[in-house]
């Protein structure tokens, strides 16, 4: 007997998330010494940890023998002081992944379905397939999410629709009055995922809209990440804020003490970090531009992006990827996510914006 039957036929089917390649794997790999490898992969924040939130996590660590606040009251009421959301609205995650996981969990049964656009972020599906739901796919429109196509696509079993907003990988955006008028119009019976894990690095006015329709939309579940412009990759923590009879759901369904003491700690400090915050995101800006002049003037196509990142199209991407790691640069490959012809670089610092360039320039030919 193959005791693999004994799981069922959708988890048996399931392609594990495929994260980027670490430096330390990639040093081992091709024997170049770590600190001579750049990662562009993982849209992480180039300057690091918040200062304030380091010095939380130096605070927290004489303390690490006790289980954390299983309930995250700290943070939350951060949260509270910082966006004016409901205490009793707030779920906390180990990342902002987990917190999507628990809208599945909450949510979805193998009757049921849940709809997503093409070339967005992996977690959707897999969340999806790991309940045994069935996943809706819409065609993309300019790589992006097409809001008419996907109402159309909800249907009787629909029970949660997920949007990222910027997307991953391909960094497109919605305007706030689009999705407004979105919501407005599904029916209340379907939750609507809004995925804001980029969202510190848009324009300080796009930035604030959806906190408002959490109060209009009760089907509206809003999901946010510390591990991008606050620098917590390697901590996991995230958060979600809805009504809170949709939060108490999702926190029935959460892991007791998802969230470590110390990320509770840091990220409660780093939302406090307005200045570090505000650097990052000035630092994204210009090296945003710094990259897409570089990928223009070497007749690359790029899409627009509002994130930390930018995927471009060449030929043959795959071969350019590896020859960029042989040079020890980190990008990452998006043939997962539809793209085979396209590879996604994240913003970093000037002189790793400028060495990604030039090691593009040589991968290109050959």
């Amino acid at each position: 007997m193959d005791l693999c039957d004994l799981a069922p036929a959708y988890v048996r089917a399931i392609a594990p998330y495929q994260p980027g390649k670490p430096i330390s794997e990639l040093a081992r790999e091709i024997g170049l010494a770590e600190e001579k490898i750049i990662k562009l992969a993982s849209n992480e924040n180039p300057l690091g940890v918040s200062p304030c939130a380091r010095q939380a996590i130096e605070r927290e660590l004489a303390d690490l023998a006790r289980y954390p606040d299983g309930n995250g009251y700290a943070l939350k009421q951060a949260l509270v002081r910082r966006y004016g959301l409901a205490l009793d609205g707030i779920v906390l995650g180990n990342g902002s992944n987990d917190v999507l996981e628990l809208a599945a969990r909450a949510f979805l049964t193998p009757a049921s379905s849940a709809v997503y656009s093409q070339h967005a972020f992996a977690v959707y599906p897999l969340v999806t397939q790991a309940i045994g739901a069935q996943g809706i796919a819409v065609p993309a429109k300019n790589y992006g999410h097409d809001l008419p196509a996907m109402l159309q696509a909800i249907g009787p079993t629909t029970r949660l629709v997920f949007i990222a907003n910027p997307n991953n990988p391909t960094g497109t955006f919605l305007d706030a009055a689009a999705l407004d008028a979105f919501l407005a119009v599904v029916p209340e019976g379907v939750i609507v995922v809004l995925d804001e894990a980029y969202n510190e690095y848009l324009p300080p006015a796009e930035r604030e809209h959806s906190l408002g329709w959490l109060k209009r939309y009760r089907n509206l579940i809003l999901t946010r990440t510390f591990s991008k412009a606050y620098g917590l990759a390697g901590l996991r923590v995230g958060y979600a804020a809805a009504a809170p009879e949709v939060a108490d759901l999702m926190n029935r369904v959460r892991q007791p003490f998802n969230v470590n003491s110390i990320s509770l700690a840091a990220a409660a400090a780093g939302l406090e970090d307005h200045e570090f915050v505000e650097r990052s995101y000035r630092l994204n800006n210009d090296g945003m531009a710094q990259i897409t002049a570089g990928l223009t003037r070497l007749g690359l196509d790029y899409i627009p992006s509002s994130a930390n990142f930018v995927s471009f199209r060449m030929k043959e991407a795959a071969g350019v990827f590896q020859r960029l790691l042989k040079a020890g640069v980190i990008v990452r490959p998006i043939a997962g996510y539809g793209m085979p012809d396209h590879l996604r670089v994240s913003i970093g610092l000037p002189d790793e914006n400028a060495r990604f360039l030039a090691s593009l320039e040589q991968a290109l030919v050959g």
